[in-house]
């Protein structure tokens, strides 16, 4: 999967993009080559689906090195999104960047990741009470103001995961309250993903946005009437707390295959236009990530847990 994911940031695809794309495509592909050296133990101990879930760390720190880079390739437009009421927007949005990457690093080589996922945790909410619930509150119609929200809900919420499976009360109960509340969040994000996504199949799946699904991707509308579905039926597993590390693990994975069929050839499509490729690709990756951590954080059924 790694070397999948690893030809899509090729040096030649780099050097055919503009400037002030390449150094999100740059950033992304220096975690991504950390990321592979630093699990590729974890990887091939692991067995099966497990595979896959050891690698989560990796999808979710890329897109995170990806986002960094953009604060400061597309600082003055991202600064307008920043409250008018903080000063100083432009610092704000070059403080973001760094702690973007650099969290991306702590995640991928795993030091520091209580400190690192606790603070990552808390930033993304703040995004989500800052910038998308007054949106949501203004238009509570607009499903794609409420999944926008309930996404970066969905990425705090594995960042917690990951910050719970650093401290010893996971390794000795399984569980902690960041766990807890990162599995609550993102079964309702999976919830509401897969029933929207069930209502407009023709829409990107995984993360249900505006984009609709390009017609030349084979079988387009039944990508998302799958993702619909596992996403209902693993979300639904989350919040009942049933055999969620299969859930989790069966969700990421499906959002994983929709990165090789779908987003991936859509990204090959659109390597210049940061907008309708690697923003899509990036944003997909990192809920598989979040989803996969949350995996991790979870108990083996073998175990006798559920």
């Amino acid at each position: 999967m790694g070397q999948n994911l690893l030809m899509l940031f090729s040096p030649l695809d780099l050097a055919m993009v503009p400037g002030a794309v390449f150094w999100p495509y740059f950033g992304g592909t220096v975690v991504l080559l950390i990321g592979i050296f630093a699990t590729r133990s974890e990887v091939i101990a692991a067995h099966g689906p497990e595979k896959v879930v050891s690698l989560g760390p990796v999808f979710y720190a890329v897109p995170l090195a990806v986002f960094g880079a953009q604060h400061f390739t597309e600082a003055k437009a991202i600064s307008q999104m920043v409250p008018e009421w903080m000063p100083i927007r432009l610092l704000w949005t070059y403080f973001v960047g760094i702690a973007l990457f650099a969290a991306a690093l702590s995640i991928v080589v795993k030091k520091e990741g209580l400190l690192s996922g606790t603070l990552l945790a808390v930033m993304l909410a703040l995004f989500v009470v800052l910038l998308h619930v007054p949106r949501v509150m203004a238009k509570p119609s607009d499903r794609i103001s409420w999944a926008v929200a309930l996404r970066d809900l969905a990425f705090s919420g594995g960042a917690l995961a990951f910050a719970g499976t650093q401290i010893e009360e996971w390794r000795t109960k399984g569980t902690n309250p960041r766990i807890t509340f990162g599995r609550i969040v993102i079964a309702a994000a999976a919830i509401f993903f897969g029933v929207e996504q069930l209502l407009h199949p023709d829409f990107v799946p995984g993360v249900p946005l505006e984009k609709p699904t390009p017609t030349w991707i084979p079988g387009h509308i039944a990508w998302g009437y799958l993702a619909g579905a596992v996403s209902l039926v693993a979300g639904v597993g989350l919040i009942a707390n049933r055999k969620s590390r299969l859930a989790a693990t069966c969700l990421g994975a499906m959002v994983l295959l929709l990165m090789i069929f779908v987003y991936a050839p859509m990204l090959a499509a659109s390597l210049s236009d940061i907008d309708n490729g690697l923003d899509f690709f990036a944003d997909t990756l990192m809920f598989s990530g979040a989803v996969l951590l949350l995996a991790e954080a979870m108990p083996r059924e073998v175990q006798g847990h559920v």
